[in-house]
């Protein structure tokens, strides 16, 4: 069964058939916690590898996986319903190209050989909404730099969030670094399309009058 961790990670609530799929398949689908990691041995094959931290529920890291099978793609998540969640769903669709690791980012990133990435998704990560904790937003130059790592030349960060200032700080580090390339210019948002899947968090904050915005940078 996945440790729980030394971590703290929200709560929520961990039905049976989510417990069991922790139990039973984290051997077949999960990472282990330690150690380097490269992703064409975890994989058994050789294939674009794509990451997408803080899945949430996983839903849309498995319809991405669904659509494309000849891709490898990671999650990690330290969201433990989410995480049996998505357990359940990459059973059910018979998937072998998706692996899990309960991670936090920056370490599982560190845990990548460089230039092992085709592209890094953040989907509605958490907005930290307070001004006094806006430091613990992921997106800071120690996160762009790890990301130029771990991305091919070419590779591609997508981001999204319904925060309308999380968005212009995520476009205004994104375009302080040297390695990264506005894909619509600069000072743009994404316009799409999107291929993306409708998340929860999403269509929660649509409920609530939130803009949408995506951001798409390539690294040079």
């Amino acid at each position: 069964m996945i440790s729980v961790g030394s971590y703290k990670s929200r709560k929520g609530r961990m039905i049976p058939s989510r417990q069991r799929a922790l139990d039973e398949l984290w051997l077949d689908y999960g990472i282990g916690e330690a150690g380097p990691l490269d992703p064409d041995v975890l994989f058994g094959r050789s294939a674009a590898c794509h990451l997408e931290i803080g899945f949430g529920m996983g839903d849309a890291l498995l319809e991405t996986a669904r659509r494309h099978p000849e891709n490898n793609y990671l999650g990690v998540e330290v969201y433990l319903p989410g995480i049996g969640q998505l357990l359940l769903g990459i059973s059910e669709a018979g998937l072998a190209n998706v692996r899990i690791a309960r991670d936090d980012a920056m370490e599982f990133l560190d845990r990548l050989p460089t230039a092992a990435l085709e592209r890094v998704s953040l989907f509605f990560p958490d907005p930290w909404p307070k001004t006094r904790h806006h430091k613990r937003r992921l997106v800071q130059p120690p996160f762009v730099e790890k990301l130029r790592r771990v991305l091919v030349p070419g590779g591609l960060f997508h981001a999204a969030t319904d925060w309308d200032h999380y968005a212009h700080q995520i476009r205004a580090t994104m375009e302080g670094a040297a390695a990264f390339r506005n894909h619509s210019g600069p000072g743009r948002f994404y316009p799409g399309p999107v291929e993306r899947p409708l998340t929860k968090f999403e269509k929660r904050g649509l409920k609530r009058g939130h803009q949408v915005r995506d951001l798409l940078f390539e690294r040079i």
